[in-house]
């Protein structure tokens, strides 16, 4: 009997443990359901208010902001019955809101918009006024009105409200937001005053007003901000010299401007207050010599190595002047960087910060003038050798090292050595870009070699490397050899331009110059032609021949507009006018020519920003713009 009673007592139990679950789940489903409906409620309203019918978005919103009482379905109720110009009712649910809210000065804004609707100036006005008066004196309460008003176009009044909260709260002094408003207006001089005061108070904010700046100068046509911002930091810094902040934004201004040398007289002259700034020397060092400004670079790492071997960046600045020094000997004949001087600096280097894993970047550098400029491609190879072994070398540093290596062998003739160097270096790097980057080295070898089907079939698995710029010069390379191989099914010709390049890759350019006058001369209707004229016209660079390399980009330019290197030609012979020739007009002219004609180009994004700082133009958004503007003209 017992037994029965205690089942009989256990099935009333789980009886009751059901039916209290069924209680709980089904608000969950309730819950669930109701969810669903505002959701299809919430698309549907925003479909009909989007396709301006108005009258169906009115009503869904309603219900949305009875059911929610959220802000934001209000706001849309009241532009959906100023959509149908049901000013009455729009008026009156304002008003209902107002009590209901507890007189919330936002209200007072929305009923002020309604009124600027009904073209009710003087009411508009005094309900805007009323919004100000009404605001509670706190901080988040005036920054959310001021946000409402900035929502509706009223920047004057937000304006009003800022200066109002300054007199009502004089713990705060809205400096971002005011800059904020006046950026709204385009009232960028004042913009700039209330932005220097926000980080004279709180330095980190440095990079925001950095930021805002940059939009401005977009706008800024005729290079007025530029010049506005500068004299004004310039005040600032005479009149408190002691806000060191200043100074930091006119760095940064300079460094926008690319005026490199000012940058460095401003940021070794706050170095030598604060002792500090060796970060930002070096910095600035690395950016100079990206833009080419090789001297303001050079007297960069000249002063953080007068700072002596204590200095932490005593070493970097040591291998990166080096390395500058070489890059420019590299790149154009000039009587102050022969072979010998250049030869007589590494020494000089090498002897002051020597061989070790810090500098193995100096190491392959040293190597390679030695191979490739001063005759002595053994004692690179050496020197490559010995350098693998260096202590406290990561794998990818040594597989550097061994790639340079086998590029030497490739000077040197020893194909074979380099193509087993390059296979080792491929093998161990197969999921980093290192090992893409000696793919295209071991599949341009095969081109070197006359090997073009093998060398495009390589290639054209490459161009899927992650790394954009061998992907692109796999394409480029396979393009080549597959439009031309096929217009000379002997391959003579290009298995001869390839010779050229091999040349020129070894650095002897005059035996690629033969080669390449060769193939004009045997087939002067060739498919080569515009890539004869376009390796001429590098050489003559790199021989500082300026005239002479413009002539054969002109000839690619006019004769062969529709081929792959026109807008490479374009850009070059743009770049030469500009800097080397000092010819802006034809440089202006250049670029625009590439905007025009050339839209998909790489280069199209540099052209764009090089013709802006040419003309003083404000940038484009995108080319169709620069058409439109360039109609008007």
């Amino acid at each position: 009997m017992l037994f029965l009673y205690a089942m009989a007592n256990q099935k009333r139990i789980w009886l009751v443990v059901w039916v209290v679950s069924l209680l709980m789940i089904f608000p969950m489903v309730g819950r669930a359901q109701q969810q669903t409906l505002d959701v299809n409620k919430v698309q549907l309203a925003s479909r009909y208010f989007q396709t301006k019918d108005f009258d169906k978005a009115a009503i869904l919103y309603k219900e949305l902001y009875e059911s929610t009482e959220s802000q934001t379905y209000f706001e849309l109720y009241i532009s959906c019955l100023i959509g149908i110009s049901d000013f009455e009712t729009a008026e009156d649910e304002i008003k209902r809101a107002i009590r209901r809210r507890n007189n919330d000065a936002k209200l007072y804004v929305q009923w002020a918009y309604l009124l600027k609707e009904q073209d009710r100036e003087d009411e508009y006005r005094e309900m805007m006024e009323k919004a100000i008066e009404t605001v509670k004196s706190t901080r988040s309460e005036y920054v959310s009105l001021a946000n409402a008003m900035i929502s509706r176009g009223e920047y004057e009044f937000a304006e009003t409200l800022y200066l109002e909260g300054r007199k009502q709260l004089p713990q705060e002094n809205f400096y971002y937001e005011m800059g904020r408003v006046y950026l709204y207006q385009r009232n960028y001089e004042k913009m700039f005053e209330e932005y220097l005061l926000l980080i004279r108070e709180d330095e980190t904010r440095l990079i925001n007003m950095q930021s805002i700046v940059q939009s401005a100068f977009r706008a800024d046509v005729d290079n007025s901000l530029h010049e506005y911002l500068r004299v004004l930091l310039l005040k600032r810094i005479q009149e408190e010299p002691d806000v060191l902040v200043y100074n930091r934004m006119l760095i940064w201004y300079f460094l926008q401007e690319k005026n490199f040398s000012s940058a460095l007289r401003q940021q070794v002259a706050l170095d030598r207050r604060t002792g500090n700034e060796d970060l930002q020397i070096i910095e600035l060092a690395r950016i100079a010599g990206r833009n080419g400004e090789y001297k303001d670079a050079e007297n960069a790492y000249d002063y953080m190595i007068a700072k002596g071997s204590d200095n932490e960046f005593f070493v970097d600045s040591h291998q990166e002047r080096m390395h500058l020094v070489y890059q420019q000997f590299t790149e154009t004949k000039n009587e102050e960087r022969e072979p010998q001087l250049i030869n007589d600096q590494f020494e000089r280097t090498i002897s002051l910060i020597g061989f070790s894993a810090d500098t193995y970047q100096l190491l392959i550098d040293n190597a390679h003038f030695l191979a490739f400029y001063f005759g002595q491609a053994n004692k690179a190879i050496t020197l490559l050798t010995e350098g693998m072994v260096l202590p406290n070398l990561t794998k990818i540093e040594k597989d550097e090292i061994k790639t340079e290596l086998a590029d030497v062998n490739v000077f040197g003739g020893d194909v074979y050595e380099a193509i087993l160097l390059y296979s080792q270096v491929i093998e161990s790097n197969k999921t980093n870009n290192l090992g893409d980057e000696v793919k295209l080295k071991k599949a341009r070898l095969g081109y070197y070699m006359g090997e073009l089907d093998w060398a495009k079939a390589q290639l054209d698995v490459i161009k899927a490397s992650t790394s954009k710029l061998v992907a692109n010069d796999a394409m480029q390379l396979s393009m080549f050899i597959g439009n031309n191989a096929g217009s000379d099914t002997t391959q003579v010709a290009l298995q001869k331009f390839a010779r050229a390049d091999l040349h020129s890759f070894r650095n002897e350019k005059e035996q690629a110059w033969a080669i390449l006058d060769s193939i004009e001369a045997e087939t002067p209707y060739t498919s080569l032609l515009d890539d004869i004229y376009y390796r001429k016209a590098n050489v003559l660079v790199s021989e500082g021949e300026y005239r002479a390399a413009a002539e054969y980009f002109q000839k690619i330019i006019t004769n062969y507009t529709y081929d792959l290197l026109a807008d490479d030609a374009l850009f070059l012979l743009a770049g030469i006018y500009e800097r080397q020739l000092h010819e802006q007009a034809k440089a202006k002219e250049l670029y625009k020519n590439m905007l025009l004609n050339y839209p998909g180009s790489v280069y199209v994004t540099e052209a764009r920003e090089r013709y802006r700082e040419m003309t003083g133009e404000p940038e484009f958004e995108s080319e169709s713009e620069f058409l439109n503007d360039s109609n008007t003209n």
